[in-house]
């Protein structure tokens, strides 16, 4: 028998009827599902060290469990110092099982190792079901060793839904464990 994420059958067996009950839907095609998570990860100080492209994708890389990949810039920036196709930051897109073994680990172990949590804000959606939202330290991943960490940095993470409205997305973000804060 295949392995199946614990996120993935939670979906099918709890969030899928519990969407369905919410906003009335006929079908179970109709319910919102999680398509993507993108993380990020912009390293401006890359124009002068290049080394640190390095670190932001084998951070990504451990933490995601899927190799990375290094983003060049677009156009050229003269007061930065920027020329285009410099390499500015790494990128990692998860799908499918991996994806979902992401946001396991990150409702689980890496948000309560934020200080002073209380929960993620519920304004980063995008007015098309998809959320961002800002991660400040990357050591909060229990993946990352702190004695091997060269700068403390952020990174954002996207996640992309299929969802008609915001109000659907945070529902299923909601239902997956993602621990919005109460207004």
């Amino acid at each position: 028998m295949a392995y199946i994420p614990r996120l993935k059958e939670e979906y099918k067996k709890r969030v899928i009827p519990a969407l369905k009950e919410e906003f009335g839907y006929k079908n179970v095609m109709q319910v919102p599902k999680l398509e993507k998570i993108v993380l990020s990860k912009g390293v401006g100080a890359a124009v002068s060290d290049k080394k640190l492209i390095d670190y932001a994708v084998e951070e990504l890389t451990k933490i995601t469990g899927q190799k990375a990949v290094s983003t060049m810039s677009k156009k050229d920036v003269a007061s930065f110092k920027l020329r285009k196709g410099m390499p500015i930051g790494a990128k990692v897109t998860l799908r499918g099982d991996k994806m979902y073994e992401f946001l396991d680990r990150l409702v689980t172990s890496a948000l309560p190792r934020v200080r002073d949590f209380n929960g993620i804000k519920a304004t980063g959606f995008d007015g098309r079901g998809n959320y961002n939202l800002g991660v400040l330290e990357q050591i909060i991943f229990p993946e990352i060793d702190i004695d091997k960490v060269n700068k403390i940095s952020g990174m954002d993470i996207s996640f992309v839904t299929n969802a008609k409205t915001d109000k659907e997305a945070k529902s299923l973000l909601g239902e997956l464990g993602l621990p919005f804060k109460k207004n």
